[in-house]
């Protein structure tokens, strides 16, 4: 069961919202190949603002996530993508529910 967890807020540069989109949707397949990586969700909350939530049993998965390809992949496009640089908050989880 997970018990920690990232939230990470993203700016998009103006014109650049889609891509920023499109990024992140194709992250998918890099999320899935974490094993520790429980669950992973990629939303826009404005015009311009995007946010991942993503969920791991420990510290260890929620490290080797932050060291792993997306965040590679998404340092390495946030210049031309992002406004400001991401920010990451590490959560603890207090409640979880499943259906």
């Amino acid at each position: 069961m997970e018990k920690v967890a990232l939230w990470v807020m993203l700016q998009a540069k103006p014109g650049k919202e889609n891509e920023l989109a499109e990024f992140l949707k194709s992250a998918v397949p890099l999320v899935n190949a974490e094993p520790d990586t429980i669950s992973w969700f990629a939303l826009q909350t404005g015009p311009s603002t995007f946010g991942i939530f993503d969920t791991f049993p420990g510290d260890a998965g929620r490290d080797a996530h932050l060291n792993g390809k997306v965040a590679a992949a998404l340092m390495a496009k946030a210049p031309d993508l992002l406004s400001a640089p991401p920010s990451i908050e590490k959560v603890d989880l207090l409640a979880v529910t499943r259906k």
